[in-house]
């Protein structure tokens, strides 16, 4: 048992666990990624069980290959099916960690952005950062329905072209969920992820509790971001994993340079890698990255490229699981029913 660990506690779809048994983990992938409104196009296939076959296959090479965790952190409207989670959790072995929170602001839906206020106006701030600390606390919402199995991360994203106002909002509400519940906020940077980290910090927001992603792109390279957001204290998400220059990110061999860069620089406790893979995609094209991607290509090469084994456990397993623990008790689980397991049925 990592005795640095052993009392901090993560919240899975299954409940909450302790940090030390997460394992190796593979944070910022979408498990599910249905562009919303695909059930109401006939076109569209919206099997289930292909879905669920598929994924238990992918998960349990995942899991043979020595991957324990899995986070899913595309938020609550792209795809996420937390019902699912739990049985794929519970028959693969894998723990899943779902994510709540919305971004960037062209996936958001009218309900959030346009209320029916006088003037209209977005969600207000308390309500949104309630929304998110609740899918925490008391499970996540099934449309229409009941709540199920807890979301573990609060995620946003903002515009690549320069965070909109709609955007500060919603970064502010998942700082403040966070304040709440002890939860860490993922964000996936805009154009400036220095100023977006800013947004976070006035809430009260400890920058020790944000992962900041998509730092493997060109732009931030060249920016040097990696490095300016790691001396913030933040977390450095490199999360781009076998994509290429040819799509706008770096390649696996600067993105190993990086990891050993930091590392270089004492921040080696604050990098976390990942491939920004989707598991099943319905209604898009998706990357034909698999989660098994940063196991069988990326450590390698960043074996061959200098990295000790310490600096393998502390990328692949002590950095995240530092990140995905909550602060205190704020956050555990408290089912709107006791004692009822809500579990998809296939």
């Amino acid at each position: 048992m990592a005795d640095h660990l052993k009392d901090n506690v993560v919240q899975t779809v299954l409940g909450p666990i302790s940090a030390d048994e997460l394992g190796v983990v593979l944070p910022q992938v979408q498990i599910l990624s249905i562009i919303p409104g695909a059930e109401f196009a006939p076109e569209i296939e919206m099997d289930q069980q292909k879905q669920y076959d598929a994924l238990k296959v992918a998960l349990i090479e995942y899991k043979r290959l020595g991957g324990q965790t899995i986070v899913d952190n595309g938020g609550m409207f792209k795809g996420r099916n937390v019902q699912l989670y739990r049985t794929l959790s519970k028959e693969t072995g894998v723990h899943i960690i779902a994510s709540t929170g919305l971004g960037p602001g062209t996936m958001v839906g009218s309900y959030f952005t346009t209320q029916q206020t006088e003037p209209p106006g977005p969600m207000p701030l308390d309500r949104l950062a309630e929304m998110f600390a609740n899918e925490i606390t008391k499970g996540t919402v099934i449309p229409r329905r009941e709540r199920t199995g807890p979301a573990g991360l609060i995620c946003t994203a903002a515009n690549k072209d320069g965070i909109t106002e709609f955007e500060k909002h919603l970064y502010r509400g998942s700082a403040q969920a966070a304040l709440q519940t002890g939860a860490a906020v993922s964000i996936q940077a805009g154009k400036d992820p220095v100023y977006e980290l800013d947004i976070l910090e006035k809430e009260g927001l400890d920058v020790s509790r944000v992962i900041v992603g998509g730092l493997d792109s060109l732009d931030a390279d060249e920016r040097g971001d990696a490095l300016t957001i790691a001396r913030r204290g933040a977390i450095v998400a490199l999360d781009h994993a076998g994509w290429t220059p040819n799509r706008g990110y770096v390649s696996n061999d600067r993105r190993a340079q990086l990891v050993l860069e930091l590392f270089k620089e004492g921040l080696g406790d604050r990098v976390i890698i990942s491939s920004n893979a989707v598991g099943y995609a319905v209604g898009h094209e998706a990357s034909q990255i698999g989660f098994d991607h940063v196991l069988t290509s990326f450590v390698p090469m960043f074996r061959e490229a200098g990295a000790t084994e310490e600096q393998v456990k502390q990328l692949l397993e002590v950095n995240p699981q530092r990140i995905l623990s909550l602060e205190g008790e704020k956050g555990l689980f408290k089912p709107e029913v006791e004692g009822v397991d809500i579990t998809w049925v296939k």
